[in-house]
């Protein structure tokens, strides 16, 4: 069985992390509407293909045709956008450990990096 471009779609929300709610607000769609899009009883239209283009920095090529990778070479917006939300509605000391947690994981990458060049 080919894949469609409404199983892109649903393979795009997964792997933002987001549920479809919180993905149809974010190209202007209804909740109705959009589940009736990865359900198969919509069509994919022109606009809506711009619209998640647009706001989760998905290459068309990949969306329409199923071709390259999915997102362009930068992380949409959208997951720095989310992070940031969730990390100022921490307290002090929750925000100190996770950036502690992140340096050392950035760390670990790099000598990861550094034993196989």
């Amino acid at each position: 069985m080919e894949e469609t471009a409404r199983d892109r779609i649903i393979k795009v929300r997964k792997a933002l992390g987001m549920k479809q709610g919180d993905f149809c607000k974010g190209i202007y769609c209804s909740h109705t509407y959009f589940s009736n899009l990865e359900c198969g009883n919509k069509k994919l239209n022109d606009r809506i293909i711009a619209l998640i283009c647009s706001q989760y920095g998905v290459r068309k090529k990949y969306l329409v045709e199923g071709e390259g990778e999915m997102f362009s070479e930068t992380l949409p917006d959208i997951q720095l956008e989310r992070l940031l939300e969730i990390f100022n509605d921490l307290e002090k000391p929750f925000k100190e450990y996770i950036i502690l947690q992140v340096e050392k994981l950035t760390e670990a990458i790099e000598k990861a990096g550094e034993k196989h060049p």
